[in-house]
């Protein structure tokens, strides 16, 4: 999902989607450090999403 697509957003859905996001990271993490998976470049991905969800919560909160 893009910026745009979370700008539209209200607060409540960031949340939600940064649970997702959070709760996907964490599934991600296992399976590489039990070497289930080799997406190492998912992971970056995910904490970039993470970032940007968070920054947006933080800009509406400020309004």
């Amino acid at each position: 999902m893009n910026a745009s697509e979370m700008r539209t957003k209200n607060v409540e859905e960031l949340n939600q989607e940064l649970v997702s996001l959070l709760k996907a990271r964490f599934g991600l993490k296992m399976q590489l450090s039990t070497q289930q998976s080799n997406k190492t470049s998912e992971l970056g991905k995910l904490r970039r999403d993470i970032a940007r969800v968070k920054t947006l919560i933080r800009e509406k909160a400020g309004q």
